[in-house]
């Protein structure tokens, strides 16, 4: 029951954050981009976290565990801080280009940016249920053991994999160009926070180094 308040508790400030980013800004509640986009966001989160609460629940609470405060590094502090402010603007400039009009996105290209937002938040949540000790903060823990299998046989941070795939979508489902704009910085900030938990799980996670050599890629095959 404590679990199921949680994420009662996390779905609902999640609501208030979205009107607060994206109503508010958008200056109407007839924005049918940002109604379909929610419904979609909830759906694609609460059908795998229900899943968990039955199955894994310890894997669930450490994805809930998330934000600056969980972090214990500090450069970590910083890259969470600075990367939840950069989701924070690509809601409101989405919102603003909806409310003036800056661009003009077809329902069908919406429509992608939704499947997008939830490929990539499905993703993101099959690597909890692939890798228990999962976590949306950086932390190794006493038992945990290098994954190999799976999605992590293709990249080494298939949940970040997952988080790209979103931030694609997000401006897309919310029927803006122009927020793409923020997928820069998001990516830039992305990449200094893999760097810097690789450095970690080499020093702190046995055979993870020797994973690395056997999964060259980090976030997407071919590319990085």
């Amino acid at each position: 029951m404590k679990m199921l308040g949680k994420t009662l508790l996390s779905a609902v400030l999640g609501l208030v954050a979205f009107v607060l980013l994206l109503f508010l800004p958008a200056g109407t509640f007839h924005y049918w981009q940002a109604w379909v986009f929610i419904v979609v966001f909830t759906l694609s989160t609460w059908i795998p976290s229900i899943y968990l609460m039955r199955t894994n629940p310890a894997a669930l609470e450490r994805r809930m565990r998330a934000g600056p405060i969980a972090e214990a590094r500090a450069v970590q502090k910083i890259i969470i801080s600075i990367a939840l402010m950069s989701l924070a603007a690509m809601f409101v400039f989405s919102a603003l280009d909806h409310r003036f009009g800056w661009s003009s996105v077809p329902t069908t290209v919406c429509l992608v940016g939704d499947v997008l937002v939830a490929v990539g938040l499905g993703l993101s949540m099959m690597v909890v249920i692939q890798n228990s000790y999962a976590a949306a903060n950086i932390t190794v823990e006493a038992d945990q053991q290098v994954i190999t299998t799976g999605l992590y046989g293709l990249v080494r941070h298939p949940m970040y994999t997952g988080n790209v795939i979103l931030m694609l979508g997000i401006p897309l489902a919310l029927g803006s160009y122009w927020g793409l704009v923020f997928v820069i910085p998001g990516l830039f900030v992305l990449a200094v926070r893999i760097r810097d938990e690789e450095e970690l799980l080499g020093q702190e996670l046995n055979g993870y180094r020797d994973y690395t050599q056997q999964v060259q890629y980090r976030l997407v095959p071919y590319v990085w």
